[in-house]
């Protein structure tokens, strides 16, 4: 298990460093605070494997910013982690859909079928929404299918492109560079401005993939 740490970003933020293990206990901690916000002075930003806490050191000293938040880190400890909502997303796989396929079979040494296979059948959780709205990292992609990012990051990646990248797999929810091996494209909406809860996802929820063959 990682060693908690905390340290400073800056005069107004700090980091606390968890380790993934710690995830639930993270993504409990931000949910009961974004619940019960009383207070404007702080706002806590979940990452994989880590919080960061940003502050107003006119208004608050980085002594007690950082007694809150080890308070907090504490509290939860105590509260059943969050079970999350269950999303099946419908992908396309392969062809202009998935135009890296072929690449992440030759890398892991599989058939494009194997490969559609051992990516379908997890139930993936959401660590955390980042790098565009609406981005979900997973965790539980299987080890054999872990593949460094392409060299050339696309400059335009379609908007619910399915890709993997390093150990890592997530849907792009818009159209945007990027640099992810594309193995397939769902039609899913992950993020709306307009909507009262703007992410379909969140942090904490399930996702598991179900091929087909169009969209």
């Amino acid at each position: 298990m990682s060693a908690l740490m905390i340290y400073p970003l800056g005069e107004t933020a700090m980091v606390l460093q968890a380790g993934l293990e710690q995830q639930d206990r993270l993504i409990t901690m931000v949910r009961r605070f974004d619940a019960k916000r009383t207070t404007q002075m702080y706002q806590l930003i979940l990452g994989v494997g880590n919080i960061t806490l940003r502050f107003n050191p006119l208004q608050q000293h980085a002594a007690a910013a950082l007694e809150w938040l080890q308070m907090q880190w504490s509290e939860a400890e105590s509260i059943a982690p969050y079970q999350g909502v269950v999303h099946h997303i419908e992908v396309q796989y392969g062809a202009d859909a998935g135009p890296d396929l072929d690449v992440v079979a030759q890398h892991c040494q599989m058939t494009a079928a194997q490969v559609i296979e051992a990516h379908a059948t997890p139930l993936y959780q959401v660590l955390c929404i980042g790098f565009l709205p609406g981005f979900p990292y997973l965790a539980g992609l299987p080890t054999a299918l872990a593949t460094p990012r392409r060299e050339s990051p696309r400059l335009s990646v379609a908007a619910g492109s399915v890709g993997i990248g390093g150990a890592q797999t997530g849907i792009y929810p818009c159209e945007s560079p990027g640099g992810w091996q594309l193995i397939g494209r769902s039609k899913q909406p992950l993020f709306n401005p307009n909507a009262a809860q703007p992410c379909l996802l969140q942090a904490g929820d399930r996702v598991r993939f179900v091929p087909v063959e169009r969209l």
